[in-house]
């Protein structure tokens, strides 16, 4: 055989053998899940039709119909702690998000754990997919830093459209919703957005993520869209015909919402039958409001369940696509709310009552509707939190207990409950075993901060089972809220005014309403979880807050010391301005003459 012969079934071979690499590599690629992960925004424990809800959820529902409804799922209390989190499977204070900027003691403000923003030493989920091989998108609300390397773009997503501050209008792009910034930022590509003036939120956000799906339709690499909605954080708002669908249901008032949403729950197997409920001291009694109360009351609440339906409809618009271009079936959906249900009334808050009353209005029958502002307040937050003792910003089950699906290709049991104790930081290292990715503790050849979350993967094959030891524990603290899970037990401290500041126990498998304090029970138990959360805090760079802290206070502080301050900065310097220009044409006057 001729040397030439020989050489040609030498690279015949060799080129067979790499297409054949090459082709397994692309099979290997294609059967790796696409990941659809949907944050709602201050959701309630029992918002969502499965989950014991009256609003309309029917795609979401459908999602639990086909997946894991994990009934023990916990978050932060607050939005940008949470989804600091999610994004990298790390503590809160470890990634540099204790707690969101416009709540963080001025003392504590660029310290390890209270940067405000992400830290350079954590990685999220994103940027170890992207490394092996994925196709990533962020739309919708970010809040977790505006720097350039804080970014979607550096936070490993190839194309986003994202909010940038803890909210905004959802008709207006450039509305504030308080005056906690200068403006609104929108930011594409890592780039300030243009964005039309009118919009829906919820809308939007789908619009945006199937163009990006759409144009790289003929890709053969799977994808992770990351769908961060507004929906339904303040103000309340929504195209009347949702609202509509809701008029007059809640008539019977937030007492009885929150009795029917337990039972429902308790019916649908989430929460033990009977299981008893605190009635909160913010809670009104509806038998006392006037005729006129209860109709604005009740109107309240409609905009906020036509917020969550308007919300659950576009997410629908985005499983019908996934299903018409053949890619469902080959799809892990994530569906969470970021931390219970919003109780604050911004019209409580002095510093901002003027701002809002010259932006908005709050006539009852323009509720919902562009130029108008809705809240729900304490007593509707706490029946959206039912059966669950308080409400977002608290420690308590009602702030961080909330709904959470995971449906797709990786749930053997569909339809199943999921019942032990279950944490936001797991689902990170969930979905990059899903798409066998390691994660190590260095990225980029540098050491970043270890995922600390577990893989649920194990409960997804076989609900049943405990997903945690039950001696393994997990702390959490916000703004002088603290708490500890190990096993079905939970040692809490909700700080004045609305808690004392005393640590209770309470075990939330039997009792999730969190109404029988077991400290004195359990005195072995208490004092190792008291222990255990002084662990927690050393290790995990927790500060005390300084005397006087107050929540509601420090957000009017930050609002003057990062929004206003500059603006009369500039103000002061333009009256120095003029002080100075008028004292040099008055001297010129005067030596002339």
């Amino acid at each position: 055989m001729s040397i030439c012969r020989r050489a040609w079934i030498v690279w015949l071979t060799a080129a067979v053998a790499l297409g054949s690499i090459a082709r397994a590599e692309v099979t290997a690629t294609a059967q790796r899940p696409n990941f659809v992960v949907i944050v709602a925004d201050d959701w309630g424990y029992t918002d969502v039709g499965a989950f014991g809800g009256e609003i309309s959820t029917p795609n979401l529902d459908s999602l639990a119909a086909n997946g894991i409804r994990f009934a023990n799922f916990h978050t932060s209390a607050e939005c940008s702690p949470t989804r600091a989190m999610l994004l990298t499977g790390v503590d809160s204070h470890r990634t540099g998000i204790g707690a969101m900027r416009e709540s963080v003691p001025h003392q504590h403000y660029g310290k390890p754990g209270y940067l405000t923003v992400l830290s350079r030493d954590v990685v999220t989920f994103a940027s170890r997919l992207r490394e092996a091989g994925y196709r990533n998108y962020a739309v919708g609300k970010w809040h977790v830093g505006k720097e350039p390397h804080n970014l979607p773009p550096a936070r490993g997503f190839d194309r986003s459209l994202v909010q940038g501050d803890s909210g905004s209008d959802n008709w207006d792009t450039q509305q504030r919703y308080l005056g906690l910034t200068d403006k609104v930022y929108w930011f594409e590509d890592g780039r300030e957005a243009i964005m039309p003036k009118r919009f829906y939120s919820s809308e939007f956000y789908v619009n945006r993520a199937l163009q990006y799906l759409q144009q790289d339709a003929n890709s053969e690499k799977p994808f992770l869209l990351y769908l961060a909605f507004q929906a339904n954080h303040i103000p309340l708002q929504a195209p009347r015909q949702f609202v509509e669908r809701y008029a007059g249901r809640y008539d019977g008032g937030w007492h009885q919402l929150r009795q029917e949403r337990r039972d429902r729950a308790a019916a649908l197997g989430l929460i033990p039958t009977n299981t008893p409920m605190v009635e909160m001291a913010t809670t009104e009694s509806w038998n006392q409001l006037d005729v006129r109360r209860r109709a604005y009351e009740s109107r309240r609440m409609e905009v906020y369940a036509g917020m969550a339906e308007a919300m659950d409809h576009h997410v629908g618009r985005l499983i019908a696509h996934l299903k018409k271009t053949g890619q469902f079936e080959n799809t892990v959906f994530v569906f969470l709310s970021d931390n219970g249900a919003e109780a604050s009334d911004p019209l409580a808050i002095r510093s901002g009552r003027m701002w809002l009353r010259w932006q908005y209005t709050w006539e009852r029958s323009r509720l919902g509707e562009p130029g108008a502002y809705a809240v729900i307040g304490p007593s509707w937050a706490s029946a959206a939190a039912s059966p669950l003792a308080y409400y977002k910003f608290h420690a308590g089950e009602g702030g961080l207990r909330v709904p959470m699906i995971i449906s797709g290709k990786a749930v053997t049991a569909p339809g199943a409950i999921h019942h032990s104790f279950t944490h936001v930081k797991d689902i990170a290292p969930t979905l990059l075993e899903l798409a066998d990715v390691t994660a190590s503790n260095t990225f980029g050849g540098r050491a970043v901060e270890s995922i600390t979350g577990r893989s649920l993967l194990p409960v997804l094959q076989e609900p049943s089972r405990r997903h945690r030891e039950v001696d393994e524990t997990v702390g959490y603290e916000l703004a002088g809220h603290g708490a500890l899970f190990r096993g079905d037990l939970k040692l809490l401290r909700i700080p004045p005014p609305i808690g004392d500041g005393r640590w209770r126990l309470y075990d939330i498998a039997k009792d999730p309403g969190e109404t029988r304090d077991l400290s004195l029970d359990l005195p072995t138990e208490y004092a190792e979880m008291i222990a255990a959360y002084a662990r927690y805090e050393q290790e995990n760079g927790v500060l005390p807050l300084p005397a006087g802290y107050e929540p509601r206070k420090q957000v009017s502080i930050n609002a003057f010391l990062f929004v206003y301050l500059p603006y009369m900065k500039w103000i002061v310097g333009l009256v120095v301005l003029v002080l100075a220009a008028w004292w040099v044409l008055a001297r010129r006057r005067r030596n002339k003459s």
